[in-house]
């Protein structure tokens, strides 16, 4: 089974959900992890917006990359320049990649403006992992 690390800096918005659309794309025949090099509380909006779609991640839990640091991993996916520039090696034959997805948690504006970013950063990462999957036969 493939093992796959999505970093971004607080693992509280864009990697959780990585996590759970890698998992729903593979079938869960990857291992797919997330973390974050400075990780906060999962982000209350990237919960409902995840829901919206039929993807609970309400119990997924925050973790740092510091936990999987001797760990081996096929992909290492960093998913904001953040992770990338902090992010510590991992030893072992994997592949490193680096996508940048906007912060969602930055966003300013009403209730609803805010909501329609999370929502346009969760479908952006949904399609850039489905070329991901493909591109790497995951299914």
């Amino acid at each position: 089974m493939k093992r796959i690390l999505l970093i971004c800096s607080d693992n509280s918005v864009r990697s959780q959900m990585a996590e759970a659309f890698l998992k729903l794309l593979t079938f869960e025949r990857v291992e797919a992890l997330s973390a974050g090099i400075k990780p906060r509380s999962l982000d209350s909006r990237a919960v409902k917006v995840m829901m919206e779609i039929g993807i609970d991640i309400s119990k997924h839990r925050t973790k740092s990359v510091n936990e999987f640091f001797h760990q081996k991993f096929d992909f290492v996916i960093t998913l904001c320049d953040d992770a990338r520039e902090q992010c510590p090696e991992f030893h072992g034959s994997h592949t490193k990649i680096h996508k940048s997805f906007p912060d969602p948690a930055q966003a300013r504006g009403s209730d609803a403006e805010k909501s329609e970013v999370y929502r346009n950063v969760r479908d952006q990462i949904k399609e850039w992992l489905t070329d991901f999957v493909e591109r790497y036969s995951l299914v």
